[in-house]
């Protein structure tokens, strides 16, 4: 496998095209100023004017440069990762897999605390050898070649990937689609998976997508009933680019007011309950860094189709293997550990009341913690 050296260098043709078509946006009426029927176009062009005169790209772009990516080929596909090697040594590989609507952007704040501990307040011991790749079709893992980029071929691509920077045993981390990597890496690569940290939070026990729960009892059952109940309407994204993601591609493609509200929606309803707005949880550079990689990758498209064929590649939940897995859950929901872990087998778990969908970017210094903890008896 070849790799190559990978800079983020995006033209200032493309960024200047960023900001004249923000500034011909085609705006809605706002039928409602608050958030129940999606972002409120008032926040929206608050948003969209900070993105296009306030916010800064070349100086994230610079740094997002200061960190070494690479890029590789895999059955034709175009794959983006990051790749920080730790100066300690014996620090572990690790590799944090993200979900949707993410990218390797949301890990970046983790980055130093994980490669070099000791300059942030940890124990060498604790040091990590840390790739980030990008899921084909996101971030800079574009344009997405062919249809078929499930999780099962994902997670081997990541497997020749880790083998071919010299890892034959590393650990795993992810939330979202990442899990669903995390656990089928646990499966294809075997005991080259040390072990497998999975993220989690309450709205992902309230899907379709989650384990058999006969062992709940009929008031449990109920109440997870009802969270699904509310989060119907939550997933309308997900209905959408499962069954027609050519159809929305065509506004995530061309119009850059589309993609931001089509991220921030989900950065407002997902992270920590208690914060009003998405910028009272997550960094808004950062997020609108997230956002500008989305945007000059292409990244709207290729995830909607990606997750198209996840839907469609009927892997069933919670294949068995043997690899340890631990789980940290943000935000408090008595009901995560009656569905994840009914039994209370899992080798490490543990829950914060903060945090959301999100942790990495809303409180990356408890996901570093988790990690330095879980994988202390698997390094």
């Amino acid at each position: 496998m070849l790799l190559e050296p990978f800079t983020v260098a995006v033209p200032q043709a493309a960024v200047d095209d960023l900001a004249t078509r923000i500034a011909n946006t085609r705006w809605p009426f706002e039928i409602v100023g608050d958030w129940s029927r999606g972002v409120p176009p008032s926040h929206a062009r608050e948003l969209a004017e900070q993105w296009a005169n306030g916010f800064d790209w070349p100086a994230q772009q610079a740094h997002l440069n200061s960190f070494p990516q690479f890029t590789t080929t895999v059955d034709g596909q175009t794959i983006h990762f990051v790749h920080v090697r730790s100066q300690e040594d014996a620090a572990m590989p690790l590799m944090l897999l993200h979900g949707y609507p993410s990218s390797f952007v949301e890990f970046t704040r983790m980055l130093g605390p994980l490669v070099d501990p000791v300059a942030h307040g940890g124990r060498a011991e604790d040091a990590f050898h840390v790739v980030v790749p990008s899921i084909p079709g996101f971030g800079f893992s574009t344009p997405l070649n062919a249809p078929g980029w499930d999780v099962a071929r994902t997670s081997r691509a990541f497997d020749e990937i880790m083998v071919t920077l010299g890892y034959r045993r590393y650990g795993l981390e992810g939330g979202d689609v990442g899990a669903g990597v995390a656990e089928k890496l646990c499966i294809e690569a075997g005991d080259r998976v040390a072990a497998a940290l999975i993220v989690t939070d309450p709205g992902a026990i309230a899907t379709e997508y989650g384990p058999p729960t006969h062992h709940l009892t009929a008031d449990e059952q109920a109440r997870l009933d009802a969270l699904k109940a509310a989060r119907v309407e939550d997933f309308g994204y997900l209905a959408l680019q499962t069954s027609r993601p050519q159809s929305i591609a065509y506004g995530l493609a061309d119009s850059p007011v589309m993609q931001l509200t089509w991220i921030v929606e989900k950065v407002k309803e997902w992270t920590h309950p208690a914060k009003e707005l998405p910028g009272d949880a997550v960094d808004l550079d950062q997020l609108l860094t997230l956002v500008s990689v989305y945007w000059f990758g292409g990244g709207g498209a290729g995830a909607a189709n990606f997750l198209y064929d996840v839907a469609h590649a009927n892997v069933a939940w919670g294949e068995a293997h043997d690899r340890p897995t631990g789980f940290v859950a943000f935000g408090i929901e008595p009901l995560i550990r009656r569905v994840l872990d009914p039994e209370g087998k899992v080798p490490y778990w543990n829950e914060h009341a903060d945090g959301g969908h999100f942790p990495a970017m809303e409180v990356p210094g408890l996901l570093v913690d988790d990690l330095r903890a879980f994988f202390r008896e698997y390094r």
